[in-house]
């Protein structure tokens, strides 16, 4: 970062900017000077924000998952769930980790009377409450792709964060294809990615981030991490050998 006003095009930035919630702002600079940035600056902004997962990876998550920039996008979304006959709502906080960010409420109507007082709780991410799901963790790095079941049955969120436990679990082809599509349409080099698997067997995307907790995987964090420096290096040969 010393140098970041020297860079121009044809080089190489690798790892995260250091300016906290200006970085998408630099990684856009960047991108502008035609310097080549690893991890990519799309999957560094996605990777940060819940909600601009939800509008770029939609295709992938729960039906009527929703943005709720402002109160009309709610009260929209009012009438698009009572004419779908959907009770209670999850909404998800941007930014926040750990589930603390997630929030159930019993209608989307008791969501409304809550944040019709306040324009703080905007921009956040709304979706069907779905009682009956398996809550999956994944860690792809390069060929390398690993899952483990996570659950609490003291708390709707599966969160390991809050005395959750785990149990390893069988990706299998089809869910490790869904991961690596979505990691494609992101530019993820590697990822830690959260899906649910529904009781009828659909599943979806939950988020999606370049790093994460792996509490429950059989990899160590110091394996992991050195794949990833591996794809970094690759990565950077690659642009520097065109």
């Amino acid at each position: 970062m010393d140098r970041y006003a020297e860079l121009s095009s044809g080089d190489i930035f690798a790892g995260k900017p250091t300016a906290g919630g200006l970085n998408q702002f630099l990684l856009i600079d960047l991108l502008e000077r035609g310097v080549f940035c690893v991890p990519s600056p799309l999957s560094q902004i996605i990777s940060g924000s819940k909600v601009v997962q939800a509008l770029l990876l939609n295709k992938w998550m729960l039906p009527d998952t929703l943005i709720i920039p402002r109160r009309k996008h709610l009260m929209d979304a009012i009438g698009l769930y009572s004419r779908e006959g959907i009770g209670p709502v999850v909404t998800k906080e941007d930014r926040m980790h750990c589930g603390h960010g997630i929030r159930k409420w019993e209608s989307i109507e008791t969501l409304y009377s809550f944040v019709s007082m306040s324009e703080t709780s905007y921009p956040f991410i709304l979706q069907p409450y779905i009682d009956h799901f398996t809550d999956i963790r994944v860690m792809v790095a390069g060929d390398y792709a690993e899952a483990y079941a996570r659950d609490n049955s003291d708390n709707f969120r599966r969160n390991m964060a809050a005395g959750g436990s785990s149990r390893p679990f069988d990706l299998g082809a089809d869910k490790e294809k869904f991961c690596r599509a979505v990691m494609d349409r992101g530019k993820f080099p590697y990822a830690h990615i959260d899906i649910m698997i529904a009781s009828d067997g659909k599943y979806y995307l939950s988020e999606i981030a370049l790093n994460g907790g792996i509490k429950g995987a059989r990899i160590e964090r110091v394996e992991l991490d050195r794949r990833k420096q591996d794809i970094t290096d690759r990565l950077i040969r690659e642009y520097a050998e065109q």
